[in-house]
């Protein structure tokens, strides 16, 4: 820990460090790969632990102190914490503890929604963790004035995505029943509140109709660390080849598995990226 040990640079040649309790995060990790190709990145799926949402918050905020220590521990020159939950929970706690690191978190989008509404009611379907969280209610607060904010916990479907089950008819009864209350309260922007959900993106806009616009957070994450690297001297050169590290302190066969159903569906391309399994790790 940096308190305890010699300050930690960073330095433009290390990766773009993420973590969430599983695959999930690998929503924001596409859209920081499509923005910045030349940055290398190392992934951490604390699969051991998912998912997050259920837990309490200080739990979670042990659990992200651990994935960001290892992630810093790999040379991360800034970390996302590429889950809604662990960001609501512990992203002022990380930032605390190392103060030379930048980090970027989540947040449900709130404030485009809001602003893009024409029927003045925008619904959030997110986990317990992210929904009861104090952030959660200053962000409503700060930018839903005289807008309605229908929330809707969707438990169930974090599993779906670990399973590689992207749609079928039991994922679309799910959703059907889940998301059955925001259909009749009429908003017309949903804002996916979990890194998870972007990967059921096209089955949740069948059940919402064309009508309602889906709000994903990723690609602003993504504009955000280009901002904070850019800010600190810290982007990679263009020239730069990278290098993506996927871990996880699960099962590495199932996430392998997962990681396959989520290419055959076509929502990633790992192209070179190296799968291992984080071992000895106490998170």
């Amino acid at each position: 820990m940096e308190s305890s040990h010699r300050p930690i640079v960073p330095s433009s040649g290390g990766p773009i460090g993420l973590f969430d309790s599983g695959v999930g995060g690998l929503s924001v990790w596409r859209a920081l790969v499509e923005r910045l190709p030349a940055e290398s990145t190392v992934y951490l799926a604390d699969q051991a632990h998912a998912p997050y949402g259920p837990r309490s918050l200080s739990e979670v905020r042990e659990l992200a102190r651990a994935a960001a220590g290892w992630l810093i521990e790999q040379g991360a020159k800034l970390v996302v914490a590429a889950c809604n939950t662990a960001s609501a929970a512990a992203l002022d706690d990380l930032r605390r503890e190392w103060p030379r690191i930048p980090f970027v978190g989540m947040e449900p989008a709130i404030k485009p929604a809001s602003e893009r509404t024409k029927t003045g009611r925008v619904g959030v379907m997110a986990t317990p963790g992210t929904l009861t969280a104090p952030r959660f209610h200053h962000l409503v607060e700060r930018f839903a004035s005289g807008v309605e904010v229908h929330t809707q916990v969707c438990p169930g479907l974090v599993e779906w995505v670990e399973a590689g089950r992207l749609n079928g008819p039991e994922v679309m009864a799910d959703l059907r029943r889940l998301l059955r209350p925001l259909t009749a309260a009429g908003v017309d922007h949903l804002v996916l509140g979990c890194t998870h959900y972007p990967f059921l993106a096209p089955a949740i806009q069948q059940v919402m109709g064309d009508k309602v616009t889906l709000v994903d957070p990723a690609p602003a994450v993504a504009r955000q660390v280009e901002r904070v690297l850019a800010e600190r001297g810290l982007l990679a050169p263009a020239s730069s080849t990278p290098q993506h590290r996927l871990a996880t302190t699960g099962d590495p066969t199932r996430f392998r598995e997962t990681l396959a159903a989520l290419e055959r569906a076509g929502e990633i391309e790992l192209n070179a990226a190296v799968i291992a399994r984080k071992e000895n790790a106490r998170l």
